[in-house]
């Protein structure tokens, strides 16, 4: 083989090989859900002595604009310096949010939902180690023809507790994209749906709706003692 010719398919695999890095490097940036965050969140009841909670969801999710589904990492921390004893944590859906499904968790009963909400699951958890989190893959629907909300309490087992309550907090758009595969939504902005019978998808108001703005506060609710305190965040206590 001449060494001309050894040279261009060297090239051509060269390219080849960098073609293969960028679409991999693509795909993997279309799944990452960036840093996980804890906006919206508030303390309740105060937490076992050593103890400190805290719940985290993406920055950003993805909807396909065919299924709406959507997937949302949310994940519970012990930021404290004592183990937690036994705790759950409930993944709740608002509006147009709906959660289909929490990898080893339960659903909650329809009648034991909070007031205003349309789903939601208890994910049961026997203890967490300081400085240890706990994370759950969550499966979701998203219509983006209406406003979306996800609520993260941490509870005593028996729900009688609520030592840390994150949302509900909003996702929405701030890049419509009515002729691409998929609507990429970020937390902590208010989706505003277009007026009904329009073709465009919903626009991105400017700020952060506030952690009341559920359409409904949340009650007690039964079982699943899922509620809203309507208290002012308080400082966090070990």
């Amino acid at each position: 083989m001449s060494s001309r010719r050894t040279t261009a398919i060297t090239g051509t695999l060269v390219t080849a090989s960098f073609s293969a890095v960028m679409i991999l490097s693509g795909t993997a940036g279309a799944e990452d859900q960036g840093p996980g965050s804890s906006k919206g969140g508030k303390v309740v009841d105060k937490a076992p002595t050593g103890v400190r909670f805290t719940t985290l969801l993406p920055e950003k999710i993805s909807v396909d604009n065919g299924s709406k589904e959507t997937d949302i990492t949310a994940t519970v921390k012990n930021e404290g310096t004592k183990e937690s004893g036994k705790i759950r944590l409930l993944v709740v859906g608002f509006d147009g949010l709906t959660v289909k499904n929490v990898q080893g968790c339960s659903p909650i009963d329809e009648k034991n939902l909070p007031e205003g909400s349309n789903s939601g699951y208890a994910c049961s958890i026997d203890n967490l180690a300081a400085g240890r989190s706990k994370s759950y893959a969550v499966d979701a629907t998203f219509d983006l023809g209406k406003t979306g909300k996800i609520c993260l309490p941490v509870q005593t087992s028996d729900g009688k507790k609520t030592f840390w309550q994150q949302g509900p907090v909003p996702f929405g758009t701030t890049n419509p994209s009515p002729n691409a595969p998929a609507t990429p939504l970020l937390l902590g902005t208010d989706n505003k749906p277009v007026a009904p019978g329009s073709d465009e998808l919903p626009k991105t108001g400017p700020g952060v709706a506030p952690l009341g703005a559920a359409g409904a506060a949340l009650m007690a609710a039964g079982a699943a003692g899922v509620w809203w305190s309507r208290r002012r965040p308080g400082p966090r206590t070990n």
